[in-house]
């Protein structure tokens, strides 16, 4: 059986040179590279946001690599774990996000809200405000859905 070393979140987008840009400004990305058609369409791009890299690309529907614009919306988050949620939200928001939800504390131990991208792309910002076993969240958890 082989073994996983890493797994990388790629994401496909209407406009992968505008959301790259735009991850620059919400969240502090550095671009690492990318690989561009004559024609201008990213085939394949890479930012580092902390020490994570996220591939990007540009939607390819005739391989089937559509973004959450061409399919209604999306059905994943990406939760980035930060000093200050709050500061990152404002900053997120006035480059160009929407606020899904607003920031609150947390039953788990944080403070997080979501924001969805100009692309369509959610992304759950957050802070630790508190340490909390995998058993007083399940407590926590499951009072909250009496």
């Amino acid at each position: 059986m082989s073994k996983v070393n890493e797994v990388f979140a790629y994401l496909h987008v209407r406009g992968a040179a505008q959301a790259i840009d735009f991850y620059k400004r919400a969240f502090g990305a550095e671009e690492v590279f990318r690989l561009t058609e004559p024609a201008g369409r990213i085939g394949h791009a890479e930012i580092r946001i902390g020490a994570t890299i996220l591939m990007i690309a540009d939607e390819y529907p005739e391989f089937g690599f559509r973004g959450p614009e061409a399919l209604g919306g999306t059905s994943v988050s990406i939760h980035l774990h930060v000093d200050n949620a709050d500061a990152l939200m404002k900053q997120a928001v006035e480059a160009g996000a929407t606020v899904v939800r607003e920031l609150a504390d947390q039953f788990y131990g944080e403070r997080s809200g979501t924001v969805r991208d100009p692309f369509g792309h959610e992304w759950m910002l957050g802070h630790e405000i508190e340490k909390v076993t995998p058993e007083e969240m399940q407590r926590r958890f499951a009072a909250m859905c009496v």
